[in-house]
């Protein structure tokens, strides 16, 4: 792959991160007014819009992007991930941004932890260390000191551990069916699910959050848009470590916007845990190049 796909590929991820990020603000909002359910709902009614766009436009159509020889993997697929989206939003409302997306940066950790017992991967013993030294961080971020542990706390490290498994659901799917196939199921199965649990949770919405609302969505479909160009034009683990830069965005909006403090164990406890997760890549890349 040529540099210039690659620097490409780096600031499409950066774009992304950055309207995620954005995408995670709203969200903030909007769930800190209105029920978090009803809130993931509407989102992903427009991200199932989207999904379908983008299938028709396809070879096949519909019909071909649904086309699975594994639909129970993939509904538990789509079920995890907006199962996960809600126990995020829910952290935003608990915990902020600054904290939330500090915690939840161990994800890439979590991915290697488990890639052994869901892939059947080798996981050498330096990134045993490093995913080690993570979660070090981890608890320093979390802080639960000599009093009671504040159970909210738990609540982004869930969601991490939700989108982990997602991500690598998403690997195991891939060895027989393509990326149109589960981004289909991901936002159409997601968009059903939310539909029976978070109409339940109607809430009339005042005029000027619609707007926010519609540009949570609007966000959604861009991000979603933005990470598949960048994997199109690059390599995923040249892309990846850009991906912390979510972490940055975040925070700065949390502090910012939401007038959230940050605490040094927070600075300090994500520092470990980012940069063990940039060490955990950096082992898996090189050994992809030694086997390749």
């Amino acid at each position: 792959m040529s540099e210039q796909n690659t620097r490409a590929g780096i600031w499409l991820m950066v774009l992304t991160t950055f309207i995620f990020a954005m995408q995670d603000g709203i969200s903030r909002h909007l769930a800190g007014e209105y029920n978090v359910l009803m809130v993931v709902m509407i989102r992903y009614w427009f991200f199932a819009a989207f999904v379908m766009a983008v299938a028709s436009r396809k070879a096949g159509g519909l019909r071909a992007a649904a086309a699975t020889r594994q639909p129970i993997l993939q509904g538990f697929r789509a079920l995890l991930l907006v199962t996960e989206i809600c126990v995020m939003v829910l952290g935003f409302t608990l915990l902020g941004l600054v904290e939330s997306h500090a915690v939840f940066a161990c994800y890439p950790l979590l991915i290697a932890a488990l890639s052994g017992p869901v892939l059947g991967e080798n996981v050498g013993w330096r990134r045993w260390v490093a995913i080690g030294v993570g979660f070090i961080g981890v608890i320093i971020i979390l802080e639960p000191g000599f009093g009671v542990f504040d159970p909210r706390a738990v609540v982004p490290l869930a969601s991490a551990l939700m989108f982990a498994l997602y991500g690598l659901l998403t690997r195991f799917a891939a060895r027989k069916d393509s990326a149109a196939t589960s981004f289909f199921w991901t936002g159409t199965v997601g968009a059903v699910a939310m539909t029976a649990v978070g109409i339940w949770f109607w809430e009339p919405m005042t005029g000027p959050d619609w707007a926010w609302m519609g540009l949570l969505c609007i966000t959604g479909a861009a991000g979603h848009f933005t990470l598949i160009k960048c994997y199109e034009v690059a390599e995923a683990s040249a892309v990846q470590p850009f991906a912390y830069l979510q972490l940055v965005f975040a925070a700065s909006l949390g502090i910012v916007v939401f007038g959230e403090g940050i605490e040094w164990n927070v600075v300090l406890g994500a520092t470990i845990v980012v940069a063990a997760g940039l060490f955990t890549l950096s082992r898996a890349r090189a050994r992809a190049a030694e086997e390749s």
